[in-house]
């Protein structure tokens, strides 16, 4: 990862633990991870954000089953430190830094047989049952890291705006999974790959006008993470990796053509990306299941500001090999429709 001059990336053992939080009111501390066994088709991710200058977790569990139903949950469980990542019944736990990860939930989920509903959470959360749920994994590290803290040459801080601000650091690592997951009545065997993130500093969901982020696992030999990110004054940012043999390369260009729709919901795409190590690939993908959501706060002057995330696992294939992932496209939404729908 290239960097200006004058700035380079840190990333410590340490930082797999929790820090401590920063004065800015929209501190965030959060660890997210993805899996799928495409066997079973069944899969899931996990998050937790410390938001403890505010009082509360952001905490989501969210299992995609077979037949397209999708099992879910959201909540804001009261905190009053950034010790742990633990709340809400989901649980983060750091076995080895970089290498072994555990995660745990129990709780009740709602389980949706058309989780398109989720476009408006009051109206689902009355609408669809609520039901015990219970997930028990192993995440193994089957790639180095990437990313960390972007700090200045002396290893001190950069100074940011809390307001614009999405995260201070963040890092990405492919990983095999193992375990349970139960919704209800049935429980599966998983068996699969995904990828998980960490990352921390102050956050809005509004500071980014846009992004599209395909974290994508083929097996432990072969994966990448390709991200496209729009400021919304006409700049887009195109970068990622590539694991293959046994490192990551770096992503030199990205386009994504995606399918819409009539919600303007991802239901395709294709990604055709560069390598620093002179390689092409194109990626197909094919939704499975998708859920919208959402994140809405005031601005300063009042403005209600709407930010729309949607996640669908997806199936893909490139170079004769099928692999699944998240696509997880966010969007600013104006005028009821979102920023970056016509931008490839």
């Amino acid at each position: 990862m290239k960097l200006p001059k004058g700035l380079k990336l840190k990333l410590d053992p340490e930082d797999e633990y929790c820090h401590e939080p920063e004065e800015a009111q929209n501190y965030n501390e959060s660890m997210y991870l993805n899996v799928y066994d495409g066997d079973e088709g069944v899969g899931g991710w996990f998050r937790l954000g410390n938001r403890v200058n505010e009082g509360y977790a952001e905490m989501t569990t969210c299992l995609y089953l077979p037949d397209g139903e999708i099992a879910f949950t959201y909540a804001k469980p009261e905190i009053t430190h950034n010790k742990e990542m633990k709340a809400g019944g989901l649980e983060i736990k750091v076995v080895e830094p970089f290498k072994r990860l555990d995660v745990t939930y129990e709780g009740k989920v709602l389980a949706m047989t058309t989780p398109h509903d989720m476009a408006d959470p009051a109206a689902a959360f009355k609408k669809h049952p609520r039901v015990p749920a219970k997930v028990d994994l192993k995440y193994t590290g089957v790639s180095p890291m990437f990313g960390g803290e972007t700090v200045n040459e002396d290893g001190s801080p950069l100074q940011l705006d809390s307001e614009k601000s999405f995260a201070r650091a963040h890092y990405e690592q492919h990983m095999a999974a193992e375990g349970t997951i139960t919704v209800g009545e049935r429980t599966w065997n998983i068996k699969g790959y995904g990828l998980r993130d960490k990352s921390w500093g102050p956050r809005y969901w509004q500071a980014i006008h846009w992004y599209r982020w395909l974290p994508i696992a083929f097996g432990d030999d072969f994966g990448m993470m390709v991200s496209i990110i729009g400021d919304g004054e006409g700049n887009v940012r195109r970068s990622g990796m590539v694991l293959e043999d046994g490192a990551y390369h770096m992503i030199t260009d990205a386009k994504i053509e995606t399918k819409w729709d009539e919600n303007f919901y991802q239901t395709g795409m294709k990604a055709t990306i560069k390598t620093e190590h002179g390689k092409d690939y194109v990626i197909e993908g094919e939704v499975i299941s998708l859920i919208p959501l959402r994140n809405r706060r005031k601005s300063p002057d009042g403005e209600l500001l709407n930010t729309r995330i949607t996640e669908g696992m997806t199936k893909y294939t490139c170079n004769g090999r099928v692999g699944y992932g998240l696509s997880e496209y966010l969007d600013q939404i104006v005028d009821g429709e979102p920023v970056g729908k016509d931008i490839s």
